[in-house]
């Protein structure tokens, strides 16, 4: 199936294992907010309801840490939908400490290593240009 839109993630390709799925899980909640992505309760046979998750499939990509700042530019210019994952919330503990860490950084200065976005599937492809997807 072919959708009209996009879900991605980019993670700093040289994070730990646990902070690249850590960054892909905070930064993908934060997209759940967008009533558009969200697919159906799932029912198992027993009659047993699940929450509902992601309607369409999402893909992982890695980058260097200098690509991130570029690919975070390219959503900003296109207005693309997005979440960020700064260096700084590895070390905080809390919902209110992390929006605090962001707060305190310029857009320009954020020390991103990771993102997650999503908006028309051309426009999310034009965004992700010469990336690889995350192995």
């Amino acid at each position: 199936m072919q959708f009209n839109t996009k879900i991605a993630v980019v993670v700093r390709e040289d994070l730990a294992m646990w902070q690249k799925l850590n960054v892909t899980a905070f930064t993908i909640s934060g997209l759940t907010q967008l009533d558009s992505i969200m697919g159906k309760a799932y029912v198992d046979a027993s009659n047993l309801a699940y929450l509902p998750m992601l309607g369409q499939p999402v893909l992982v990509f890695k980058a260097p840490s200098h690509k991130i700042a570029t690919i975070h530019n390219r959503i900003l210019n296109r207005g693309v939908h997005h979440t960020i994952y700064t260096e700084e919330l590895f070390a905080t503990s809390h919902d209110d400490a992390n929006r605090a860490a962001v707060k305190a950084v310029a857009t320009a200065d954020l020390n991103l290593v990771g993102l997650a976005m999503h908006g028309d599937r051309k426009m999310v492809d034009k965004v992700v240009k010469g990336l690889k997807l995350h192995d």
